[in-house]
C-alpha cells in the first residue's frame, strides 16, 4: 500500500478537523507535507489567561503546539497512520501579544521504530520573536503493508 504526501496531507487535516478541542479553539491547518506542519489559531476572548492584560492562556498556546507537533508526525515521509503524545516540553518565552493569531510550527527530526520526536516554536504577529519553544516525543503507528494473497 502506498501512501503518498497529499494522502498524508489530507489524514493530517480530517485528523485535526475532527479533534473537539481543535475546532472550539478554531485551530486552521496551514501547512502541512514531509514531516512540518503549521497550524493557527485566532486570539479570542475565551481563550484569555488574564482578564487585565487581555494575554492568550499558556494552555491554548500548548494545545496549538501539541496539535501541530502530531501533525508534524503524521506527514513524515514514512507511512504514519496515526500518533499520540508521549512526551511534551514548553518554554514560555513571552507573552504572546492580545489581539493577535497564535501560530505554531514543528519539524518531527527523528523517527525511531516507536517514537517520533519533534521541535515546535510558536509566535504571534511578531514573526522574528517566540513566544514559546517545545521539544515532544510521539508514539509512531506505522500503516501496515496490505497482504496479497
Amino acid at each position: 500500500m502506498t501512501v503518498t504526501a497529499e494522502d498524508k496531507a489530507r489524514i493530517a487535516r480530517q485528523f485535526i478537523e475532527a479533534i473537539p478541542f481543535s475546532q472550539a479553539l478554531k485551530m486552521r491547518l496551514d501547512e502541512i507535507g514531509n514531516g512540518t506542519a503549521v497550524i493557527s489559531m485566532p486570539w479570542s476572548d475565551a481563550l484569555v489567561g488574564d482578564p487585565k492584560s487581555g494575554v492568550i492562556h499558556g494552555g491554548a498556546v500548548s494545545a496549538l503546539m501539541d496539535t501541530c507537533g502530531g501533525a508534524a508526525v503524521m506527514s513524515h515521509p514514512e507511512a504514519l497512520a496515526g500518533t499520540a503524545t508521549i512526551d511534551l516540553r514548553i518554554d514560555y518565552m513571552r507573552a504572546a501579544a492580545p489581539g493577535q493569531r497564535i501560530s505554531a510550527r514543528a519539524e518531527c527530526y527523528h523517527l525511531t521504530r516507536s517514537v517520533a520526536f519533534v521541535r515546535a516554536t510558536a509566535w504571534d504577529e511578531d514573526e522574528d520573536r517566540p513566544v514559546a519553544t517545545a521539544t515532544g516525543a510521539f508514539t509512531v503507528e506505522r500503516v501496515k503493508a496490505e497482504v496479497l494473497p
